[in-house]
């Protein structure tokens, strides 16, 4: 995935790892779901960024954002589509 991003070190590929890691242990301890890949995926633009802002393609970061955005409405649209027709093919209420 840092490849698309930016070009990291080995030392900040293991910083980034550790950050997304300790999001996801907190997150987990607080019972919040979070997706890894958007922790890990933070935390490798959060580490590019360190360098310099200009360091991190940010026209891809622009896209993964936007999926982060589409993908809460569109599995719920999704999962309503399959409600009714299973609804539907089922008799229930």
């Amino acid at each position: 995935m840092a490849f698309r991003l930016t070009d990291l070190r080995p030392y900040q590929g293991f910083c980034a790892e550790t950050v997304g890691g300790a999001i996801l242990t907190s997150m987990a301890f607080f019972g919040i779901p979070v997706s890894t890949t958007h922790a890990i995926a933070g935390s490798i633009m959060g580490v590019g960024a360190t360098k310099r802002l200009s360091a991190v393609r940010w026209g891809v970061g622009k896209r993964i954002v936007y999926a982060w955005i589409i993908t809460i409405p569109a599995s719920a649209a999704i999962a309503g589509f399959c409600l009714v027709v299973i609804r539907m093919i089922t008799g229930g209420t």
